[in-house]
């Protein structure tokens, strides 16, 4: 359902009914009586698809109010109405409120409707682009992630166990632009891929590999950071995942905030993921965070800190046998689970997703897969 609305403000009550005469029938008229007041109707009932608003008001004129709204609002697309119609004003206007419309007072009534209604298309493309943006964003992921399921279960399963702690950590330091720490883990696998599954599945059970496979599975974060760069605002995510491997003491001091930003995924995404590797290998959390402490140089202090606080739930694991029917999204496999042929369905630690479990049950009524197996239900409480 399209939006069709607008908020006038003015400081003259007569001026506001006049609008609302004029327009009611053609959109749906809010009116405020000052700048505050129409902050706080944007915040109660916005959002809305254009403001209207006058230049010379109390405490807060026009070109203030458009201001903040371009803050708060920034969909919104903003119009000035005003008897003060000097040269100063406009460009203030245009520049401070990045405006759409100047109209000066008084206005033909069809003349400020066909603006308004302009106004309204603008809204409605920023919007549609922004909605089809961030669906194709979602939708990219999606498919990514499935698709590194399928192909190598290890590396997805990884990726998926330590999305959490990733976002938890950059919140807790209050980095701007959480989704991209959330994406970067769960992409930070994605060069995977190209390794061979049984070099993945040495690393992941903490079996030792040869110096070959060490080098291959030092290459897979450039060949994710490869595949991610040409995706659209993908930039700082791929960089994140091309330098996880790196440690601490071999990064320089960043020279500017998108590389600050950078530095700071990557050195998370490297102590989550070997903070991981231990718990997976059956450590606490205490003494996981002890065993990191003592890598000297590998891990940015202030994040070894953080970690050692970020365990703030209370976990049940309720352990149980089942088969391929009775499994459910969010459980984890306690045991590789193998087909009748030998093949590798689902790894030691993967959580199950809507994917993994059509291709069990695809594997159950074909080929035929070894069950029951053991799965974790994990219920999550915060303390």
């Amino acid at each position: 359902m399209s939006n069709n609305k607008v908020l006038f403000v003015d400081d003259e009550s007569n001026v506001l009914d006049a609008l609302k005469r004029q327009h009611r029938k053609k959109f749906k008229i809010t009116t405020a009586l000052s700048g505050a007041e129409a902050l706080k109707v944007i915040q109660e009932k916005g959002p809305f698809a254009v403001l209207v608003s006058d230049m010379r008001m109390p405490e807060m004129d026009g070109v203030q109010l458009l201001a903040k709204v371009k803050e708060i609002a920034p969909d919104t697309v903003r119009m000035m109405l005003t008897g003060n119609a000097d040269q100063e004003t406009a460009i203030k206007a245009v520049n401070e409120g990045s405006i759409f419309r100047f109209f000066n007072k008084p206005c033909p009534p069809e003349i400020l409707e066909s603006g308004i209604r302009g106004a309204i298309e603008q809204y409605r493309l920023i919007t549609a682009e922004k909605e089809l943006l961030n669906k194709t964003l979602s939708g990219s992921i999606k498919v990514l992630t499935e698709i590194l399921s399928m192909v190598n279960p290890a590396a997805f399963s990884r990726a998926n166990r330590i999305k959490n702690y990733v976002r938890a950590m950059a919140a807790m330091l209050k980095l701007p632009g959480l989704w991209q720490f959330q994406i970067a883990a769960l992409l930070s696998q994605i060069g995977c891929v190209t390794l061979p599954s049984e070099t993945l599945e040495k690393m992941y059970k903490g079996i030792k590999i040869d110096e070959e496979e060490q080098l291959m599975f030092q290459s897979h974060p450039a060949a994710g950071a490869r595949l991610l760069a040409n995706i659209s605002r993908f930039e700082v995510i791929s960089q994140m995942i091309g330098l996880q491997l790196l440690p601490y003491k071999k990064f320089n001091p960043p020279a500017s905030s998108q590389e600050k930003l950078v530095q700071a995924g990557a050195q998370i995404l490297r102590i989550i993921l070997d903070y991981d590797e231990l718990c997976f290998q059956g450590c606490e959390h205490e003494y996981a965070c002890e065993l990191l402490a003592r890598r000297e140089g590998e891990y940015n202090p202030k994040l070894l800190e953080v970690l050692k606080r970020i365990e703030n739930e209370n976990i049940e694991r309720i352990h149980k046998m089942i088969d391929v029917m009775g499994l459910k999204p969010g459980m984890i496999v306690d045991q590789d689970v193998l087909a009748e042929n030998g093949l590798l369905l689902a790894v030691k630690g993967q959580e199950v997703s809507f994917p993994v479990i059509e291709r069990l049950r695809n594997f159950a009524s074909t080929v035929g897969v070894h069950e029951p197996f053991q799965v974790t239900i994990v219920n999550r409480r915060r303390k």
